[in-house]
């Protein structure tokens, strides 16, 4: 019961988000995102009068010290000007893997304080590990077999996929990528925010069993991270006492 309401609690949040919301369309890792904004709080509080402008140069020289680089980023993110702008997106061009997180999170927040400033409406931003696109975000799906040993037969496999497939479309969902493994198959799709992610699932999975029986009713869903084989089968194997990692869910009837 408890699951279900707090389940009812975000379905109801996101139906209520009004329509000038942004999603992080990239994945990033939360625990970066975290980082990135705890630095963000301390480098506003700290630092609230410095023109970041004047340091903008430094980004691009390679001497300068990756913390100084991520201070600066997130500068120029508080800083309601278009050459700040222009200047997070010239480095996200070119910003190596160890700081190009960092930049994506600055460009994404300056450009909704700008959109702030010239639309006069305060935007709202929604961020997961798995990222999204336009209005949808991004969700990783395990459909469980019956057979925990073994692999879907061909005629299962594509009856899963076009399943999947067709019950997104009514929702405007789409498709991305499906694998199957032994024990189980993988999906990443894309969801409206306001679509009623147990429903269509659910559906998906009932419309499979009618050819066989041959899924759980659980399944797992997050839009945290893409699992990996033992973290799957770890939750598999906890199925009437699941200990899940924030952001996880096991949704069942």
């Amino acid at each position: 019961m408890k699951d279900e309401e707090f389940y009812n609690d975000i379905q109801k949040l996101f139906e209520d988000l009004p329509g000038n919301f942004n999603i992080l369309e990239e994945q990033i890792d939360l625990e970066v995102q975290m980082k990135y904004f705890e630095i963000s709080r301390k480098v506003r509080d700290d630092e609230a009068e410095k023109n970041y402008l004047e340091f903008a140069d430094e980004l691009f020289i390679p001497e300068t010290d990756l913390d100084q680089k991520k201070e600066i980023l997130i500068g120029l993110a508080g800083t309601d000007d278009v050459k700040a702008y222009r200047t997070l997106e010239k480095f996200l061009e070119q910003a190596s893997s160890e700081i190009r997180s960092w930049a994506v999170l600055a460009v994404q927040e300056n450009r909704m304080l700008l959109q702030t400033s010239l639309l006069d409406e305060q935007q709202f931003f929604i961020s997961t590990g798995l990222g999204g696109k336009g209005k949808k975000l991004r969700y990783y799906l395990v459909f469980i077999n019956r057979n925990r040993n073994g692999l879907l037969n061909k005629t299962q496999q594509k009856l899963v996929k076009d399943e999947l497939i067709f019950g997104l479309k009514p929702v405007e969902g789409e498709f991305e990528s499906i694998d199957f493994s032994e024990g189980f198959c993988t999906s990443l799709v894309l969801l409206p925010v306001t679509a009623d992610i147990k429903k269509v699932f659910s559906n998906v999975v009932e419309e499979c069993n009618q050819y066989g029986d041959f899924l759980e009713e659980d399944m797992i869903i997050t839009n945290v991270k893409v699992l990996s084989r033992n973290e799957i089968l770890d939750i598999v194997n906890k199925q009437n006492n699941l200990e899940l990692p924030d952001g996880l869910e096991e949704e069942e009837d």
